[in-house]
């Protein structure tokens, strides 16, 4: 997007004429995401304007950011640079990261049938990359987005403290779910169920929201940069992440459930996880999130959700 002077941004967003005034170069609008906006600065610097995580979260956020780039990977994530609290709004000063996204969200364009190859590929990196970096305890000490309290508090593996999130985020606003989704009650029990049964699996860095906008690629179309961690991100079963990916990469195109259980193919086949651990963690993803933007058939997100429990084979057995 091309830079907006300060007149007219100070018109449009009071942020853009906050960053200009402050002597940064170059001030544009790149994105929203849940956790917040972010503006380019120049100077390959950032600013990411928070609204998803409290200022107390920082401190675990920094760390978890430095807990991935201790380990070499194909690809870049975000470093933050310097903090400020402006007007109790948590700013934060990040380097900016290499590459484009794979492509736009789903929700703004409609993908093709095939998947291509190289995005295919991509995937398959930057998963294998993640599931490189193992788990820490910064990570085991974030919240997932919508919950209140660490995911792993008061468990000591990934899947019990999952099933614990599903009972959770089921007792928050499952009445509007249940409107939608036959014999809710008894799938809620019988996700927790199985994940309970799950296999012991490595405690590995989740990114948790791998939606192409949060890939960068080059030109040639490898991954050179992943970005926006903070909306599931966690330590747990790299096939979680996997799961997920799979599911969310094309949530709302006209091929999106061909395109999901396409993906859940590939990466059960590519590395090696069992499909039924799969599906089991999309039921998963579906019942801790569905509430998270709105509730009820007018959110797309909420109707997802539904669509996902009403086809997933552990939810609705």
């Amino acid at each position: 997007m091309e830079n907006i002077p300060n007149a007219e941004a100070s018109l449009s967003d009071p942020w853009l004429a906050y960053f200009a005034d402050r002597g940064h170069t170059g001030v544009r609008h790149i994105g929203a995401g849940v956790e917040g906006v972010v503006y380019g600065l120049g100077d390959g610097r950032v600013a990411k304007v928070w609204s998803g995580r409290p200022p107390a979260d920082l401190d675990l956020i920094r760390q978890v950011y430095a807990d991935i780039a201790r380990h070499p990977l194909p690809f870049a994530t975000p470093e933050i640079l310097d903090v400020e609290d402006h007007d109790r709004v948590l700013v934060t000063y990040e380097r900016e990261l290499p590459g484009n996204s794979v492509r736009v969200d789903s929700a703004h364009t409609a993908y093709e049938r095939e998947l291509p190859t190289r995005h295919n590929d991509a995937l398959l990196a930057v998963l294998r990359g993640l599931a490189s970096v193992p788990g820490t305890d910064a990570m085991r000490q974030l919240t997932v987005q919508g919950d209140d309290r660490p995911l792993w508090r008061d468990h000591d593996c990934f899947r019990n403290a999952l099933a614990a999130l599903v009972a959770r985020a089921a007792a928050r606003h499952g009445a509007a779910l249940a409107a939608c989704v036959s014999d809710f009650d008894a799938g809620v029990e019988r996700t927790q169920k199985a994940l309970r049964s799950l296999p012991d699996a490595p405690v590995t860095a989740i990114h948790g929201d791998l939606v192409p906008p949060n890939i960068h690629i080059d030109p040639a179309g490898r991954p050179v940069a992943v970005l926006d961690f903070g909306f599931y991100t966690t330590a747990g079963d790299p096939a979680f992440e996997a799961a997920v990916t799979a599911a969310i990469w094309d949530m709302y195109g006209p091929h999106a459930e061909e395109h999901a259980t396409e993906l859940t193919g590939l990466f059960a086949r590519e590395l090696g996880y069992a499909s039924a651990t799969l599906t089991t963690y999309q039921a998963a993803y579906a019942l801790t999130t569905y509430d998270l933007f709105g509730l009820g058939d007018g959110d797309g997100h909420f109707r997802w959700c539904a669509q996902q429990l009403r086809r997933n084979p552990v939810f609705s057995a």
